[in-house]
This record gives structure tokens, C-alpha cells and sequence, in this order.
């Protein structure tokens, strides 16, 4: 691991395991209010202020970073950065509605790339006191504990996991493909939070994971997954919005020889 990589890691790994102090306090103390954004999607004041102690600090560590966050700045145009601007990617809670209503599936997600390379992810998991992380090319982690995917190799006995979004207009073809998999899977878990998923697939404990997700969903967990061997890939085609390596629309990855059964059975276009 280069230094340089090895010094983002450190600074990622502390700014997570912060900020999941901040969300284990704020619980604890009950001391944080709701509130909602477009299609109901819930938002807490610790979602904001652990996006506001997250971009500070990178901000001051790093002032030539870019920083894409879902709370302070969902709609940043990538596409006016530098190829060589190292850029991250937080989600200062991802699995809000789990925080809000007292579960434990729960993460502060730290990514970072740079043109078309992840290059590090963070995920850090406070009340089940798990920290993953990944740096490329230097494989996965749990805490100190490297990870690798399960062994499956039969969808019929795989455990799938996967989400629902906030815009119920667009729950039809989602189900759709729940029902699919579900038909030719040992069966289906919807945990509330993306970033551990993809974490959960990397720790064997999923054998694969598949939703649309934006990119502070799945920056980080993608490359800790891809590092613990899971293929990483899409079963839908990518509109551009953003860039192919933070791109979560039709997210699927899974261990390699789940992989192309789950395309086919994801393909609502072929037959059942």
C-alpha cells in the first residue's frame, strides 16, 4: 500500500469511527428531530450533523479534494472534475429510517475515487461494533479480520438481499424482480441499509445484493466487496447521471458464480 493511500485509509477509518460515535450518542440521548425529504424520505438532524463534522473535517484536511455527500451535495456535477482529483463519497447515515426507529443495521459510509478507480472505502457499523474497509488491490477487512465471499455457487441456495426505494411510482418493475429471484432463491433479506449489504457480501454472510442505489450508497461497499472477490456489475443499462464507478443504478454483485444466473433472472424483459 502506498503511504499515500495508506494515509487516506487512516484519516477515512477515524472520520467513521467518529461519526459513529456522534449516531451511537444521539440515540442514546434520543436527542436528534425528523424530518422529510422528496417522496418521504426521512432525514434526522444527525444525518446532518455528521455530514456537517464529515465535510468539515475533509475540507480541512484536504482542501483540493471534492467532496459528494447526500446531504450537503446530492447534485454535484462530477463531470466538470479533474481526473486526477481524488473525490469522496459519504454517507454520514445510511440506514436513516433504522437509526430513527431504534435497529442496528446502520453505517457511516466514507468512499473514495479517483477518475475511474475506487480507491478506498470505509464502513463503519456502531451499534454492532464493526468496522469494514478496503483499499484497492489490498483486499477487504472487518475490523482486523480479512474477508472473503461465500462459496456459493447455486442460486437455488443463495441468500439474496436487496431494497426498496422512497418513490413508490417506481415499486412495480422492483418487485417484479423480488419475486423472481425470490422463485429461484433460498430466500430474501431487505436489512435497510446498502452499504452494509454490500459489506455482508463481502463477509460471506450474504451470497449477493441488487438495488439502485446513488453513489453515497454504495461507493464505499462496492470496492470492499470487489476486494473480498464478489463480481461487481449492473443488470440495468447506465444513463450517464453518474460516472460508470459510483454509478448504483441496477447494482448486482454477488460471488462470481451467482453472477449470471441473477442477470437472467433480474431481466424481467426475458421469460420467468
Amino acid at each position: 500500500m502506498s503511504k499515500e493511500h495508506e494515509e487516506w485509509l487512516g484519516f477515512a477509518k477515524n472520520l467513521a469511527i467518529t461519526a459513529g460515535g456522534l449516531v451511537i450518542e444521539a440515540r442514546q440521548s434520543s436527542a436528534f428531530v425528523r424530518d422529510y425529504k422528496t417522496d418521504h424520505e426521512l432525514v434526522t438532524s444527525t444525518d446532518l450533523a455528521v455530514d456537517q463534522y464529515l465535510c468539515s473535517s475533509i475540507t480541512e484536511r484536504y482542501p483540493s479534494h471534492r467532496i459528494l455527500s447526500e446531504e450537503s451535495s446530492p447534485n454535484m456535477n462530477l463531470g466538470d472534475i479533474a481526473d486526477e482529483t481524488p473525490v469522496w463519497v459519504i454517507d454520514p447515515i445510511d440506514g436513516t429510517v433504522n437509526f430513527a426507529h431504534g435497529h442496528l443495521h446502520v453505517a457511516v459510509s466514507i468512499g473514495l475515487f479517483i477518475g475511474q478507480q475506487r480507491i478506498l472505502g470505509v464502513v463503519n457499523a456502531p451499534f454492532l461494533g464493526e468496522c469494514f474497509w478496503a483499499v484497492k488491490g489490498e483486499g477487504a477487512y472487518c475490523n482486523d479480520k480479512k474477508l472473503s465471499v461465500s462459496g456459493a455457487k447455486e442460486l437455488r441456495n443463495a441468500l439474496v438481499a436487496t431494497g426498496f426505494p422512497y418513490q413508490k411510482t417506481a415499486l412495480s418493475p422492483i418487485l417484479e424482480r423480488v419475486s423472481r429471484v425470490l422463485h429461484h432463491c433460498q430466500d430474501i433479506r431487505r436489512n435497510g441499509s446498502a452499504a452494509l449489504d454490500l459489506c455482508w457480501v463481502a463477509a460471506g454472510r450474504l451470497d449477493a445484493y441488487f438495488e439502485s442505489v446513488k453513489p453515497w450508497d454504495m461507493a464505499a461497499g462496492a470496492l470492499i466487496a470487489e476486494e473480498a472477490g464478489a463480481t461487481v456489475g449492473g443488470y440495468l443499462p447506465q444513463t450517464g447521471a453518474w460516472p460508470e464507478v459510483v454509478n448504483g443504478e441496477g447494482l448486482l454483485v454477488s460471488t462470481p458464480a451467482l453472477y449470471d444466473d441473477l442477470l437472467n433472472v433480474l431481466d424481467i424483459s426475458a421469460p420467468f
